[in-house]
């Protein structure tokens, strides 16, 4: 699953893979990651990363791994790109089927995850 965020880059790709283990803590991991890698971005290349990408970025990871972590067993790979303004993050897990977000359903107790990534990218 990918999510994508408005970034300032002038065009140039810049990416990082990230490797996870899969517990509990790889969530916090992921986001703590996604920001650096961010803010990486604006000092070493000076990219106009806004607050609102900054945001986005950590709630769409943390959404992503979550998911991940929860539904497939094993490590998961996590992708950060920067190219043509965008902020690309794309999420690989062992579960060979792509998840789905459910349909809006306001009574139901959790799994907006995937809800909450679409509205938000």
């Amino acid at each position: 699953m990918t999510g994508e965020a408005a970034v300032a880059d002038g065009g140039q790709p810049f990416q990082m893979t990230i490797e996870l283990d899969g517990s509990g803590g790889c969530i916090a991991q992921a986001r703590h990651l996604a920001l650096a890698f961010l803010a990486r971005m604006r000092t070493e290349h000076r990219l106009d990363v806004s607050q609102r990408a900054v945001d986005l970025c950590q709630l769409v990871v943390s959404e992503l791994v979550t998911n991940a972590g929860k539904y497939a067993p094993g490590p998961v790979l996590m992708d950060l790109r920067i190219e043509s303004g965008m902020i690309e993050i794309a999420v690989w897990d062992s579960d060979p089927v792509l998840p789905e977000a459910k349909a809006a359903d306001a009574g139901r107790v959790g799994q907006h995850g995937l809800e909450i990534v679409k509205a938000v990218t």
